[in-house]
């Protein structure tokens, strides 16, 4: 059996000849072995086993199970669903009761007999896999990866259908789209489509960090690496092992860090500030950024290397006014979510309301949406919620529906998203249309598009 084929199993064992001993004693395991609490949380990160043994008595306090307790509380910590089976003296009975109580699987009394102490490791991998089938069907029956996503526009479908083809893999994913337009929603739907699901999935935000801070949150540091650095700290991306790192706003991110990226995207592996042991790092990247990439390129701004890496598939979110219908959705499913909370005393919107939600332009999209139904909730006096409830002028709420002007933009839209698919190529673009080139012409001349009548 190959070492990829082998379950990790943790082993926190000071004495070195039991260390050597139990190094072979469990057949279909990948043994890893630590001598204290601090190495023992360290490959608990890197390899996330679902079964470890643990000797309470730890190095510097051996003769005494303080050590062992406290690795035992951080390791239920970072990984509640791990089985931890504690290890104790024949005189040890008290100590290995408090260690049930705060949450191990078992306990094991010395002397070690590896073929006794083999069956509790199997038994505990047994009850881990259980319970993680029924955690994954719990979450399948309360929600889909796609649950938070509301469009029935036919842009908002095709990214949704992207999302669900790209999802099970583990390609490095671009998302693009403007702020509030629900970025950081796509990347989880991505990662809970995938098989790391139950794994981590760790956020960033390159613009949300100041640029000296920057390198520390993402590739974490080493005790004494720099002033303040009192402890050694795991970076976001180590942080993120086995499941997905979500690097948000890349955009934004400095030229003097995109190399040390791309060196990470290249090798899979990082180095902590002030550390020179790499740490291989097992994750799917998924990034986001409002910004034009490719013009930061030709700016000098982004790496055109660095471009390439993350963007193996290219997710492209509309902005909630190229959404038709889908404002209107939005804004029923967010009162429904927020009504409860306030009482459930709101029915619906009045027709001024909702008239003014499907012509307003939205520049904040969804965020921006989300938090004027918020608002009106709150301020609204009676069971509707009218538009000067949502923070529109009169002059919005009293614009009524315009068939012809909403023929039009249909239209034009049709003329764009046709250029754009066939490289503005006219000839192609209006066969895709279904009519001649002059026709398309003289369409452009009257919907107003005069750079495309000129040519």
């Amino acid at each position: 059996m190959s070492d990829k084929k082998l379950r990790p199993l943790l082993v926190v064992e000071d004495n070195k000849g039991l260390q050597k001993q139990l190094k072979w004693a469990f057949e279909g395991y990948q043994v890893h072995i630590a001598g204290d609490r601090e190495t023992a949380l360290d490959l608990l990160q890197q390899h996330q086993p679902a079964v470890v043994t643990l000797d309470l008595g730890l190095p510097p306090d051996s003769a005494n199970a303080s050590e062992g307790m406290q690795a035992l509380q951080e390791i239920l910590q970072r990984a509640p669903h791990s089985k931890v089976i504690v290890v104790t003296g024949n005189d040890d009975h008290d100590n290995a009761l408090r260690a049930i109580s705060l949450g191990a699987y078992d306990f094991y009394q010395k002397p070690v007999d590896p073929e006794m102490l083999s069956l509790i490791v199997d038994r505990a991998y047994a009850l881990y896999e259980l319970e993680q089938e029924n955690r994954q069907l719990a979450a399948q029956q309360v929600q889909s990866p796609l649950d938070g996503i509301i469009g029935a526009s036919a842009s908002m479908l095709d990214a949704c259908r992207l999302v669900e083809k790209v999802g099970p893999s583990d390609a490095t994913t671009l998302v693009l789209g403007e702020s509030g337009t629900g970025k950081e929603l796509f990347a989880r739907a991505l990662h809970n489509l995938s098989t790391r699901r139950d794994k981590p999935f760790v956020a960033l935000n390159c613009a949300a960090i100041p640029e000296n801070l920057l390198e520390s949150e993402l590739f974490g540091y080493e005790k004494g690496a720099f002033t303040g650095a009192v402890k050694q700290t795991p970076g976001k991306i180590e942080s993120a092992q086995g499941g997905t790192f979500f690097l948000d706003e890349i955009g934004d991110m400095p030229m003097s860090l995109q190399a040390k990226m791309l060196r990470f995207l290249q090798e899979r592996v990082t180095e902590r500030l002030g550390g020179r042991a790499p740490i291989e790092v097992d994750v799917r990247i998924i990034c986001a950024t409002h910004r034009n990439l490719k013009q930061l390129i030709e700016q000098g701004a982004f790496r055109e290397d660095l471009y390439f890496r993350i963007s193996e598939i290219v997710i492209t979110i509309p902005p909630l006014r190229e959404r038709e219908g889908d404002k209107i959705l939005l804004a029923q499913a967010m009162l429904e979510r927020y009504n409860e909370k306030h009482g459930g005393k709101i029915v619906g919107f009045t027709e001024s309301a909702r008239k003014a939600v499907d012509s307003y332009p939205w520049p904040g999209n969804v965020r921006e949406l989300e938090n004027r139904v918020k608002r009106a909730i709150v301020l609204a006096e009676g069971k509707y919620i009218s538009a000067a409830d949502l923070g529109f002028e009169d002059e919005i709420e009293a614009r009524s529906l315009d068939l012809r002007a909403a023929r039009e933009a249909v239209e034009r839209e049709m003329i764009l998203r046709a250029l754009r698919l066939h490289d503005n190529n006219v000839s192609h673009a209006a066969a895709a249309l279904g009519i001649s080139r002059p026709s398309l012409y003289n369409l452009a001349k009257k919907l107003g598009m005069p750079e495309l009548g000129r040519q």
